[in-house]
């Protein structure tokens, strides 16, 4: 009677070593590459247990589906894309599944991207009107097939957040919008470089518009122009032709803030258009090196312009 007894036990113990190495060791140790493995929404366990098993990610459909069966984690299984390997055993294949640790990749977004940028990095085209300003510079992680959708809220969700509501009362005690703020504050942002100077040109912008006095951006012209790696010769040469283009963007024909944001500026932008230094100062031109170069009076700004304008 003994016997039978050892070779049963042995037979549940040879299974439960099978069971155990099919599940906690993987398919192949060696093989370390990345395979994209797509969980589309609708299937089942059986269905991914069967395509992992045919993209030769593990070792045997039946022993995934045992696993996740005992672990009653089946209905936990998320769909998306997934970074796995033939080195990963079938717990961490589920593990990652059942996480929803689908593939990332990360972007960023620097500072003074305008919409068209931010499509080029990204592969996408926007949707949505009225983003331009709006779409917050960052580093950001976006799954594998991120839609466009996807990509616009995430980034109106951080500039919201980044708005935070402090900086929204003290726009509305100066009796401003969010949406000027932001639209003065992207023309600092592609104007000057450095905190400082954009809190004494936004002093300068504000005092301006008060005075209706127009703002002079040769942002704005670039803009409307489309931009480009321009040389410092290029860049003076199509400002000057872009002066006499009738555009709402055009800060040198008409008074006021342009029709909307230029770019999309980052935080210390926004905060200097909200908080801008108070100066002696009315006029500022940036000088071939990148120095900005701030002046009280039209002579003292038309000296300026002659020694570094030759």
């Amino acid at each position: 009677m003994k016997l039978p007894f050892l070779i049963i036990f042995f037979i549940i113990l040879l299974g439960a070593f099978f069971i155990w190495q099919g599940i906690c060791l993987p398919k192949d140790l060696g093989f370390t590459e990345n395979k994209l493995f797509l969980i589309e929404k609708g299937q089942n366990l059986f269905q991914i247990a069967e395509n992992l098993e045919k993209e030769d990610l593990i070792k045997n459909k039946f022993l995934f589906d045992f696993y996740v069966l005992t672990t009653g984690t089946q209905r936990k299984l998320q769909a998306g894309e997934y970074l796995v390997n033939p080195s990963m055993s079938i717990t961490e294949i589920a593990k990652k599944i059942i996480s929803g640790e689908v593939a990332k990749i990360e972007v960023t977004i620097p500072e003074g991207f305008t919409i068209k940028q931010i499509e080029e990095r990204l592969n996408l085209k926007l949707p949505g009107e009225n983003l331009e300003g709006f779409l917050f510079p960052d580093t950001y992680q976006f799954s594998v097939r991120v839609s466009a959708e996807e990509v616009v809220r995430k980034m109106l969700d951080n500039f919201d957040k980044k708005l935070t509501p402090d900086l929204r009362e003290e726009i509305e005690a100066q009796g401003k919008s969010i949406f000027e703020i932001v639209t003065t504050a992207s023309l600092l942002e592609k104007e000057v470089k450095t905190k400082e100077e954009k809190e004494i040109v936004s002093g300068i912008f504000w005092k301006r518009i008060k005075e209706r006095m127009p703002l002079d951006s040769c942002a704005t012209i670039a803009y409307i122009l489309g931009g480009g790696n321009w040389t410092f010769e290029e860049m003076r040469k199509e400002i000057a032709r872009g002066k006499e283009i009738d555009s709402p963007y055009n800060t040198y024909k008409y008074l006021g803030l342009p029709l909307g944001p230029i770019c999309n500026p980052g935080l210390e932008s926004i905060k200097a258009a909200i908080y801008p230094k108070d100066s002696e100062y009315w006029y500022y031109l940036s000088s071939p090196d990148g120095e900005t170069i701030f002046s009280r009076t039209l002579e003292e700004h038309n000296i300026a312009q002659a020694k570094y304008f030759k």
